[in-house]
């Protein structure tokens, strides 16, 4: 687990309707720096706390299950996924008249893609 100090330096959210944030730390020890490379694209567990983490903000976050189908009031990856098809079919809809259309066409591509992988 890594703990360190950092401002929030920047929030936006993206077209799939995610969060971007950016933080802005001090110069970090090259060790600390080389595991937050190491993380880049991962999903991972963040707390956050105006002053710091108490012992117990840890604790929480060390048995925490993190997953975003795990957290309360959040997409499931379907639903993720849905969004992001609702987005690429409302800018080029491919000939499909509706969402729904598009996306059962979709998925089925991807399913078949999957299938496509599975040894016999």
């Amino acid at each position: 687990m890594i703990i360190l100090q950092a401002q929030v330096d920047g929030l936006t959210t993206r077209k799939d309707r995610t969060v971007k944030l950016t933080f802005v730390t001090q110069e970090l020890p090259p060790k600390d720096a080389g595991q937050l490379f190491a993380l880049q694209n991962e999903l991972v567990g963040l707390g956050i706390a105006r002053n710091g983490l108490t012992d117990d903000d840890v604790k929480l976050l060390r048995e925490s299950k993190f997953g975003v189908d795990a957290i309360p009031n959040q997409k499931s990856q379907s639903k993720r996924i849905r969004d992001v098809l609702y987005v690429l079919w409302r800018q080029n809809n491919e000939g499909f008249e509706t969402s729904e259309a598009y996306y059962n066409h979709k998925t089925n591509e991807i399913l078949n893609h999957l299938k496509s992988k599975i040894e016999d």
